[in-house]
């Protein structure tokens, strides 16, 4: 899955040579591009702080910059210098998070990057992209990088779940499924999970609606809120803390709308998770598809209960 994105971000950097493509040593992802690329490829080390203030010097000269590190570490390490070398000049620099949420697996909480959509939600301006996997990375990565706005994408190179819809367009949803009964709203890695969940509820006898957000920042505001009125219950599912991320930004929405909802979040509330392989990892954090199917279906039946 790694050849996918590489070769989308090849094509672009090949038809523009405003793209300057970056890492802090985090080439994994774009192995092939350093040979490829030549002077259009720079890697600074171990220093995420100086890539972020590299790239903002880049963007102030007229490039594209499009930088990789670990997301915990951009993120955080470096939060200060997108806030204010990027953020307050509103810079077109492509930040680039890899093993971010439940996709950093076998690391421990050091490494785990489960507040990053949160931080960069923060940062006015700021497009947050989540892509539901390599191919919807793939489909988004040209809107992202020929938008004037920086912007923050959580780098996800898990298999395609499904073929998503085109064109691609900067805060519009993809709506999977129309349901009466229950909306699923995930933005990210989880979107696999989130869609088998979905059908086994659907073969339970409910009317599930799925909705593949995309993007946390700026929000398909009204389509999601359509889709909401629609069912009876919306559960929002994502690798990230309870706070700051797709949750709280629905939230917010209900809020500024005056609208309400019965709304559920599935998310990691009080702790990290336990590192393991991603199947593991899912499994224990009851965040596979079965396990998450169970938990939005006794969600469903509180809520009968209640209503």
């Amino acid at each position: 899955m790694t050849g996918i994105y590489e070769e989308a971000l090849y094509g672009l950097a090949a038809g523009d040579e405003r793209v300057v493509v970056m890492t802090a040593e985090n080439r994994a992802p774009i192995r092939g591009l350093a040979e490829r690329l030549g002077e259009r490829f720079r890697d600074v080390g171990i220093a995420e702080q100086t890539l972020v203030g590299a790239a903002a010097g880049l963007a102030l000269q007229g490039r594209i910059p499009i930088a990789h590190a670990l997301s915990s570490f951009l993120t955080m390490r470096a939060f200060e210098f997108i806030r204010t070398d990027v953020g307050v000049a509103h810079l077109p620099v492509k930040l680039v998070g890899s093993a971010a949420g439940i996709l950093s697996e076998a690391n421990g909480p050091t490494h785990q990057a489960l507040e990053d959509v949160g931080l960069m939600r923060l940062i006015p301006g700021m497009e947050v992209f989540c892509p539901a996997d390599v191919e919807d990375l793939a489909l988004g990565l040209p809107a992202i990088v020929a938008s004037p706005a920086p912007a923050y994408i959580r780098l996800n190179l898990r298999p395609p779940a499904m073929t998503h819809e085109l064109p691609f367009e900067i805060g519009r949803a993809e709506l999977v499924e129309r349901g009466s009964d229950i909306l699923i709203l995930c933005a990210g890695a989880l979107f696999r999970e989130a869609l088998e969940a979905g059908r086994r509820l659907a073969d339970a006898g409910l009317s599930v609606g799925l909705v593949n957000v995309r993007m946390v920042e700026p929000l398909d505001e009204g389509p999601i809120l359509d889709a909401m009125r629609g069912a009876a219950l919306t559960v929002v599912v994502e690798d990230h803390f309870l706070r700051g991320g797709l949750a709280t930004a629905i939230a917010e929405l209900l809020a500024a709308k005056g609208e309400t909802a019965a709304v559920v979040p599935i998310s990691f509330s009080d702790r990290w998770f336990d590192p393991a392989l991603l199947p593991r990892a899912l499994e224990a954090a009851g965040l596979d598809g079965p396990q998450l199917a169970g938990r939005i279906q006794k969600a469903w039946r509180e809520r009968r209960r209640t209503t």
